[in-house]
């Protein structure tokens, strides 16, 4: 795979959020493609919003971990973040994401 090939890869995601205010959200999530870090590693950025549900949604700009390498070639990501305050609170978010092919 070249470079430019490689940086245009994505990433998705499946999750729910923390439950607070008892209840949560479903997350569903595709990300920017790679950006380069100055170590020479990559991130992605990625901006949505949670699932409607319960009569409002959140939204989250959220930025990955570094790639995780994997052992058959792909890698991952993990994600750390916190939604929007909406309805009266926030919820969180953190996870790994999907697997993509490495450089």
């Amino acid at each position: 795979m070249n470079n430019q090939s490689f940086l245009s890869h994505n990433h998705g995601s499946v999750t729910h959020t923390s439950c607070d205010d008892n209840h949560s959200h479903q997350c569903l999530d595709i990300t920017g493609p790679a950006v380069v870090t100055v170590d020479g590693g990559h991130i992605h950025y990625s901006e949505s919003f949670v699932m409607y549900e319960y009569g409002h949604a959140h939204h989250y700009k959220s930025v990955s971990g570094p790639a995780i390498s994997l052992p058959n070639g792909y890698h991952t990501h993990n994600w750390d973040f916190y939604t929007s305050y909406n309805a009266g609170h926030r919820h969180h978010v953190s996870g790994l994401d999907m697997p993509a092919p490495s450089a």
